[in-house]
């Protein structure tokens, strides 16, 4: 097919020929619920967000002042980590906004996203953009962020070990830098510009404010570390979503769902029941479980992969490296022979 089209078409033109026969094919095996089920799912309720929000904010400023007043060291690390975990509860929010499933208003989506990541090295149109991307191809060779499929070389065990140690430097690298050059025409260069001035806007007048009254090192302190702790976490839920899925088979296949504890589900707005989100990506993070339950019957009939425990799926990454097709297939073959 590729083939014929590149004999056909303009060079210029196969590219996005391929795109759209393969977003085609991945159309062709979505699985299917009723349209009343559906636009229940996708339908738009206020309580869970008002809730939510003002919950997670609320903890985070508590946590904040615990951060500021004690003299504790074991209190102030736990606060650290404990605002890292509560991160990942925005940037879930935050990834809501990406498919406009946040608001009903596009313009909220977008507002609450900038606003969500103004502590955060990464435009939040940056992030839509790869994201939306990685939804249309997701594990294929054309999904922006499959870098833990490779050839085993020393590049990708060298990328792949990267990641869980500086996520965040390569995140920044890569959405600041890299996808922009690459994909960004005019529009969506002024928006990514006008975040960067925004976030710089705001830290020189926090930051000139901290060093004014003497606290600028303890309100790095209270900002980076947090942000640290958040980049691995976010590396761990980020590589237990796809690695070990099967290869260019589809949004189903080659997602995981993590029935994981109800702390996560709760604090993660589950985004841990992941199959479901990535069949239907504009279904609310409230709407998630029931969405899994509607579609569990496709899933088990598929052999989607669904998992207990993130920290399990993401050692055993760890132990096992960078993926490779032939690999793969091989631990898939296990995987079925052990549930059959």
């Amino acid at each position: 097919m590729r083939a014929k089209l590149g004999a056909t078409l303009c060079p210029g033109c196969v590219s996005v020929a391929t795109r759209l026969i393969e977003s085609n094919l991945s159309e062709l095996q979505r699985p299917r619920i009723s349209r009343e089920d559906l636009a229940r799912m996708r339908t738009h309720r206020i309580l869970p967000n008002f809730i939510k929000i003002p919950l997670f904010v609320g903890a985070m400023v508590l946590l904040t002042w615990l951060v500021w007043v004690t003299e504790s060291e074991l209190l102030r690390w736990s606060a650290y980590v404990a605002l890292g975990y509560l991160w990942m509860s925005m940037v879930t929010f935050m990834h809501d906004a990406t498919h406009n499933a946040m608001f009903e208003s596009r313009t909220a989506n977008l507002a609450f996203g900038i606003v969500s990541m103004m502590p955060i090295f990464v435009t939040f149109i940056t992030f839509k953009e790869d994201h939306l991307e990685h939804h249309r191809f997701n594990r294929s060779p054309l999904d922006p962020d499959a870098f833990t499929m490779g050839k085993r070389g020393f590049g990708d065990f060298v990328l792949f070990y990267a990641y869980p140690l500086i996520g965040g430097l390569l995140s920044f690298i890569h959405f600041n830098f890299i996808y922009p050059v690459k994909k960004f025409g005019a529009a969506l260069w002024g928006i990514h510009l006008f975040e960067i001035a925004l976030k710089a806007a705001v830290c020189w007048v926090v930051l000139s404010a901290a060093a004014e009254q003497g606290v600028l090192v303890k309100t790095l302190e209270v900002w980076l570390w947090p942000v640290f702790f958040f980049s691995l976490l976010n590396s761990m839920r980020f590589i237990a979503e796809h690695y070990g899925t099967p290869w260019n088979a589809g949004q189903l296949a080659g997602t995981r769902t993590i029935i994981s504890n109800p702390v996560h589900s709760f604090f993660w707005n589950n985004i841990n029941w992941h199959i479901g989100h990535h069949v239907y990506p504009n279904v609310p993070w409230y709407n998630l479980v029931e969405l899994h339950r509607l579609l569990e019957p496709q899933i088990e009939a598929a052999g989607a992969v669904v998992d207990r425990s993130y920290l399990k799926v993401y050692l055993d990454a760890i132990r096992n490296g960078p993926e490779r097709e032939d690999h793969l297939a091989e631990a898939l073959r296990h995987r079925q022979d052990a549930a059959a």
